[in-house]
């Protein structure tokens, strides 16, 4: 028996829903397959539980730097991590039944199992065969763990798995210095763990300028231990994992491995739809219709890598379904926006440094002397914002509290070209960390003249 559908959606996560969505306008003919289990990445090993991990270890340490002050006297209560991590996951449950209840309204247009293709327009699945016009590839990625680390596999923990744990040893070295890395790490430094984290290079969470770099370390170096061009090895040993980098060891009981991801093609068959792929497993896909060559199958969401971000990958779904369907009006992709919740946050909004086109001009403000940030006692952080010739506002790099704030409304800005001097007719509040921002664009604006 063939089942004949006008679009098959492979995936139900972020994109997966978002080109389900859009499908819908269009037509009623459409399936979706996932293999399980269901909640999108962000709600189920990523965005979500990671946020919740991090508000609570804040609380902590605030109140920790609440005693350190004075502000609070008497025996500190120990923190209880089985507990913290148990409400982890009852806020993590939440969020990821909600997109896991999508399907259920599908009926048989929902079919949980591994899809494979036997063709460009023919998917196998539990027996069944699916004759799609268009197939739409959404089904994500997964941590990387290097195959040298399988002697040490049953201490190693990635993001889909940290929060599955139900208590924590007390010494952990997280591989990797990305966002990922950088937000647990610093998180289970807040609660009370001996954190030391490695990276290869010598920059953080993709940071482009030296100051900003440097401005993140020196707050973070108070968390956990932040080792640089290290290149790190991991041994067995009695008591736990030996790392081993340069010329130094040390002993930890658990390793989180934050050192990439790999899209989840294994057993699709991709070889049957006639082109080649690259060394991940991945076809070429175009960037701005996401089709694969002639075929009529299109990749959507971080599976490709080209935008790995949620609302990149919702944004993703539409495009997707709106080309295979040969559905009227594109989709423009929305100004770059890329945030670390670390505390002090990153955002690197628009166009990056590397990208700048040779006449721009730069400005920055340092938040050590900006009156919001004293009173928070969170001074640490440099606001950094690029201008082309005429003025109008290009991208921008901040380390500060709370940066997804900032990044926002730099975002805003630039994506409805926004020049500095139309930027400086806005209100800005007092005290609020925004000043800063007016800081720098009126030192843009001297340079501008």
């Amino acid at each position: 028996m063939t089942r004949h559908v006008d679009l098959a959606i492979i995936g139900a996560g972020t994109a997966g829903l978002s080109a389900l969505k859009e499908a819908g306008r269009h037509t009623g003919n459409t399936v979706m397959i996932d293999p399980g289990p269901l909640g999108t990445t962000c709600a189920r090993v990523g965005c979500m539980p990671s946020k919740a991990l991090l508000h609570a270890a804040r609380d902590v340490s605030a109140a920790r730097d609440a005693a350190a002050r004075g502000h609070l006297v008497g025996e500190p209560p120990e923190v209880d991590v089985p507990a913290v991590l148990a409400h982890v996951r009852e806020l993590r449950d939440r969020f990821a039944s909600v997109p896991a209840r999508s399907t259920e309204k599908l009926g048989d247009r929902y079919i949980a199992g591994q899809p494979r293709f036997l063709d460009a327009g023919t998917l196998e699945v539990n027996g069944e065969r699916i004759h799609a016009r268009r197939t739409i590839v959404a089904t994500g990625t997964r941590p990387v763990i290097p195959s040298a680390w399988d002697a040490v596999a049953d201490r190693v923990l990635t993001s889909d798995t940290l929060f599955e744990q139900t208590s924590l040893s007390s010494r952990m070295a997280v591989i990797g210095l990305g966002p990922i890395g950088l937000e647990l790490g610093q998180a289970l430094g807040m609660l009370g763990m001996d954190v030391h984290a490695f990276g290869h290079g010598d920059r953080l969470a993709g940071l482009q300028r030296e100051d900003s770099n440097r401005a993140l370390r020196g707050v973070l170096d108070s968390r956990m231990a932040i080792h640089t061009n290290a290149t790190v090895e991991l041994e067995s040993v009695d008591d736990g994992v030996c790392v081993r980098w340069q010329d130094k060891a040390m002993v930890v009981d658990q390793v989180l491995a934050a050192v990439g991801r790999r899209p989840n093609v294994e057993g699709l068959g991709l070889e049957a739809l006639g082109v080649s792929v690259e060394q991940d497993g991945l076809p070429a896909v175009d960037p701005e219709t996401l089709q694969v060559a002639d075929t009529p199958v299109y990749f959507a969401g971080d599976v490709h890598g080209l935008r790995p971000l949620m609302h990149e990958a919702a944004d993703e779904g539409v495009i997707a379904a709106r080309h295979a369907l040969q559905a009227a009006g594109d989709l423009e992709r929305r100004t770059p926006l890329a945030i670390v919740f670390t505390d002090p946050g990153v955002a690197r909004v628009g166009t990056p440094v590397s990208e700048l086109p040779p006449d721009a001009v730069s400005a920055s403000f340092q938040l050590s002397g900006q009156g919001r940030a004293v009173l928070m006692n969170r001074p640490d952080g440099v606001l950094h914002v690029d201008a082309d010739a005429g003025g109008r506002l290009l991208g921008a790099e901040f380390v500060a509290p709370e940066a997804e704030h900032l990044g926002h409304e730099l975002a805003w800005l630039i994506q409805q070209g926004v020049t500095v001097n139309e930027a400086l007719r806005l209100p800005f509040y007092h005290p609020v960390l925004e000043e800063g921002l007016r800081s720098v664009f009126q030192a843009l604006r001297r340079q501008l003249r």
